[in-house]
């Protein structure tokens, strides 16, 4: 599975401040000493993400539970199977559940859309990639979420690549003039340049741009595109791509399809915990 972010321990921390609080009213009617036998189940097809922060949770709490897992992050998942099992104390059980299971079921949504839209475009060679619509303070968790579906992350964020959209080209004055500033002050990075038709592409690649962002282009302009740049240039197709037309837009030969709906659209998959007799 992929090597989890940094962050997991502080995004636990933050949700378990959050929920917890001051304590568990509720959990402390629980006779002290008390062991549970639970386990997590999936109640439909899923992609598995998040088994860190499932962890991280009751580490934090403190109490004496043990996990054993029966699946691994990216796991493709069945109705009724099985994710863990957890035996421990009663209390910690009860205050983690809803922390721990928050966190896989978001981050399992953003895999298994991430899987849909890869299995859509196998053979292709064509890669999926995220985008900066994520749910705000969970952006490294999503994307670790993207990569157990199978998908690759584009930048993390506004400083880790360039990417030259229209208002910083008006900005600028040209295409070009925003490429050579790029070039001349972001360092060892990618310069991408989001483009609206053939001549924008023409003048990025001019520029040296390491790729350009086709924005809405239709199949037609996708494939002119890829004709007479895509030995000059990295070529990733975005807007409006949905599970419906991915297949089509990755025929068309382009290098990479980026997509917000992966992290965007969260719909949490259906996992819970029941009590193990």
């Amino acid at each position: 599975m992929p090597t989890p972010p940094p962050c997991v321990d502080d995004d636990v921390r933050r949700a378990l401040d959050e929920d917890v609080g001051a304590g568990d009213l509720t959990a402390a009617l629980v006779e002290p000493g008390t062991r549970l036998r639970t386990r997590v189940i999936a109640r439909e097809t899923a992609v598995l993400a998040g088994r860190p922060w499932f962890d991280s949770t009751f580490a934090q709490l403190g109490g004496d539970v043990h996990i054993e897992w029966r699946c691994a992050d990216g796991d493709r998942l069945e109705p009724d199977q099985v994710l863990c099992e957890l035996d421990g104390d009663a209390a910690t059980v009860l205050t983690g559940e809803r922390t721990a299971l928050n966190f896989i079921q978001t981050l399992s949504s953003a895999a298994t859309m991430t899987r849909a839209f890869v299995d859509r475009v196998e053979g292709t060679g064509t890669v999926i990639l995220d985008t900066r619509k994520t749910v705000p303070g969970l952006r490294l968790a999503q994307k670790y979420a993207v990569r157990c579906g199978g998908g690759r992350n584009h930048r993390i964020g506004l400083f880790d690549a360039v990417l030259i959209k229209e208002n910083h080209i008006s900005a600028a004055g040209s295409i070009g003039a925003a490429v050579q500033r790029a070039l001349e002050t972001a360092g060892d990075v990618l310069i991408e340049v989001e483009v609206e038709n053939l001549a924008q592409l023409a003048e990025a690649c001019a520029a040296g741009a390491g790729r350009a962002l086709l924005d809405n282009f239709s199949l037609e302009g996708l494939t002119e595109a890829v004709t007479t740049h895509g030995d000059r240039i990295a070529l990733e197709a975005s807007g409006n791509i949905t599970l419906d037309t991915v297949r089509d837009v990755a025929e068309t030969g382009v290098d990479f399809i980026s997509t917000g709906a992966i992290t965007k659209h969260v719909r949490a998959v259906d996992f819970s915990m029941r009590f193990v007799d």
